[in-house]
């Protein structure tokens, strides 16, 4: 049995019926916020769990399900099955929150849709998430993150001129939306709490990565122009020399919004010293700058160089790889990597919580949970609530 969930949303039941990343990840958050999170699998449980980065299941665990599925409690039920539907209603009657993302449809087919279960339970806040909405031309195909993003036009925002398409390494479509739901059934709660009434609400991937790019998109359609990618390698193509990342001596130093004259002073590059440089973000020969900042940038090592230009107020940092970041002092500091034990994978390192609560943190409440593990446990549970 975990241990009493004490965080602030402690008492708040959510019937979870997702896969894959984004709704894993927003029940997580719920949990770790000490929500109690029923995840409600198939018989072969989340797709997630047959699937992982790197191919690597510790203990036969999939990594990518270790990393989205603590603090929750997990029942196997056949939905295709009258007693399965019977015990999810049951469960879902005695939710605050429920939250899917099935393709749209699919919950209605069930006869376990919004519409049918507000009669039983008129409080419920329930959360679809899809790939690109409950409707509209694109809504039965398959709703995947690099699909979403391939869709948004944001890939030509990534990599050098005359590069393919680059779209995220990380799951941004699915992370972003996990996200936004989370703020929307918070907004929701605090909704139901004053006027005791539920909701229904709606994500999708595809809203998702178009509101993250908010600026880029503004900027096109008040420039009307398409953005062109740097030959360099500066990562964003509406900005200019200094911003980017170059090799020094020994490693990477990332260089941000800053002077290009300062730089040119501090840096003793006396091409860059100039009134054609008084800005932080030259656009124009941007090219030629940030070659010109390379090539003096492998004169010193990394450190020399945050030695000279970080008491200059110059926004810069040195470059972590995964390894270095782990080991990062601000980031143990943070405590934003810890451990837990799992019965079959042993001790898996993950992320920590991201935000502090004075009153009531963020805690490891219990592992991610085995296959149909709480099933009896959450069935004696109904058992109990119906004969009370």
């Amino acid at each position: 049995m975990e241990q009493k969930k004490t965080g602030p949303l402690a008492g708040v039941k959510v019937a979870d019926f997702t896969q894959l990343a984004q709704g894993p990840w927003a029940t997580q958050m719920l949990g770790d916020l000490g929500a109690d999170i029923i995840k409600i699998e198939p018989p072969k449980g989340d797709w997630m769990r047959h699937y992982a980065y790197g191919n690597h299941y510790p203990g036969g665990q999939s990594i990518s399900f270790l990393s989205f599925n603590r603090n929750k409690r997990s029942i196997c039920l056949d939905l295709k099955t009258d007693e399965g539907i019977r015990t999810a209603k049951d469960l879902i009657a005695d939710s605050t929150i429920l939250i899917e993302n099935f393709r749209p449809g699919v919950m209605d087919r069930l006869g376990i849709g919004y519409e049918a279960m507000k009669l039983i339970n008129p409080g419920l806040i329930y959360c679809s998430s899809s790939g690109y909405g409950g409707d509209g031309p694109y809504k039965d195909r398959p709703g995947q993150d690099l699909l979403a993003q391939a869709i948004s036009g944001t890939p030509f925002l990534n990599g050098r001129d005359g590069d393919l398409p680059v779209v995220t390494a990380v799951g941004q479509a699915d992370l972003l939306t996990a996200l936004f739901i989370v703020q929307a059934v918070l907004a929701a709660l605090h909704h139901r709490s004053t006027t005791g009434q539920g909701q229904y609400i709606q994500a999708c991937l595809l809203n998702s990565v178009i509101s993250f790019h908010t600026q880029e998109i503004t900027s096109f359609l008040s420039m009307g122009t398409l953005p062109k990618r740097s030959q360099a390698g500066i990562p964003n193509p509406w900005l200019g020399a200094p911003y980017g990342i170059y090799n020094t001596k020994d490693s990477y130093l990332a260089i941000g919004m800053n002077s290009v004259r300062k730089l040119g002073q501090l840096m003793n590059i006396p091409e860059l010293d100039t009134e054609t440089y008084t800005t932080n973000n030259k656009i124009e020969y941007r090219d030629e700058v940030f070659n010109l900042l390379q090539q003096t940038l492998l004169d010193k090592t990394t450190q020399e160089w945050l030695d000279i230009l970080l008491p200059a107020d110059i926004w810069c940092s040195h470059v972590n790889q995964l390894d270095g970041m782990v080991n990062d002092p601000q980031i143990v500091h943070n405590q934003m990597i810890i451990d837990f034990e799992h019965p079959e994978a042993g001790t898996v390192q993950t992320t920590g919580f991201p935000v502090r609560f004075s009153e009531t943190p963020c805690k490891f409440y219990s592992a991610p949970p085995l296959l149909g593990q709480h099933t009896d446990e959450i069935l004696r549970e109904i058992k109990l609530k119906k004969s009370v």
